[in-house]
């Protein structure tokens, strides 16, 4: 037998036509038309290839295979109806894992905070990081249910994916402190030296790019690398020059010099996206929500350039 050809309403109908053994009764029991019980009736009987209720003297009778029926489907309704009204576990009694992909940025920033929450909260909770290998690998993997949770700047999404923006991201201009540029820190200056950028999947085009081609100009990116905890000591030891998001400058490093961008460079938000899926799992939202108050609370370092 095919399940999805069953109607649990049907079921429903069957069980009070077993109990009552009367069609007009049964309709009063479950607030229905007589006809729609009688019809209900009638798909009951091919379902099951048994008449199950059948006329004797002064009342209905039921079949042998209807006898048979009444435990095992009271039991199934019963169970089912229980399933529904289940309550959600207590947060501190989940077991589960929840699979997070995001770059370094903000991971090293939150993810400390994020276990001291969930120790506190639903110990149960075991994380997973994955490393970030760019924005479109991180969105397929969450729609093909490998991961659960995708912290980033991410574009517009499809309508199974959700998505809540949480904060701007600002950036600064990052370089070893007797750098060139930084004798007379300017545009020019800016694109006379070759960059950083930091890429999960080796792409060497980013927002500063985008931000430099609306003014019809360009940068020479020397290195892509994977991690922004790689930018530092490659700024450091050589004349390369690193566009950062803010919160990812080491602060008070006596090697580095920090300066706010020579044009305006916009990136959206970072995000937090999960599948609709999801929507009803406690587990995987009370991650979200720790990781929303960790990005929303955390306070951005207030911008001074460094000479």
């Amino acid at each position: 037998m095919n399940l999805r050809s069953v109607d649990l309403n049907l079921l429903t109908v069957l069980e009070a036509l077993l109990d009552e053994a009367h069609v007009t009764r049964a309709a009063e029991r479950l607030g229905m038309s007589q006809p729609a019980v009688s019809n209900a009736l009638e798909r009951c009987r091919r379902l099951f290839d048994d008449p199950l209720l059948v006329r004797g003297p002064g009342r209905m009778r039921l079949t042998a295979r209807a006898e048979q029926l009444r435990g095992p489907l009271r039991k199934v309704l019963a169970e089912v109806a229980g399933m529904v009204s289940l309550s959600p576990p207590a947060l501190a009694e989940l077991q589960q894992t929840v699979r997070i992909v995001m770059p370094d940025f903000p991971a090293n920033l939150i993810v400390s905070d994020l276990y001291q929450a969930l120790q506190r909260t639903a110990p149960g909770l075991r994380l997973v990081i994955y490393p970030w290998t760019g924005t479109q690998d991180a969105l397929d993997t969450l729609a093909r249910g490998q991961v659960e949770v995708v912290v980033a700047v991410v574009p517009a999404l499809g309508a199974s994916l959700r998505k809540q923006a949480l904060r701007e991201t600002r950036h600064a201009v990052v370089m070893r402190r007797d750098h060139p540029a930084a004798r007379h820190f300017d545009l020019e200056s800016f694109l006379a030296h070759p960059h950083v950028q930091v890429s999960g999947n080796g792409d060497s085009d980013g927002a500063v790019d985008q931000a430099l081609a609306r003014q019809g100009r360009s940068r020479r990116v020397g290195v892509v690398v994977p991690t922004f905890q790689m930018v530092p000591s490659l700024v450091a030891k050589s004349d390369l020059i690193a566009v950062l998001p803010e919160r990812c400058v080491p602060e008070g490093d006596p090697d580095l010099v920090v300066f706010e961008p020579p044009l305006p460079v916009e990136t959206d938000p970072i995000s937090l996206v999960w599948h609709s899926r999801h929507d009803k799992d406690a587990g995987v939202q009370h991650v979200i929500g720790i990781l929303g108050d960790a990005i929303i609370l955390r306070p951005t370092p207030k911008f001074v350039p460094r000479w």
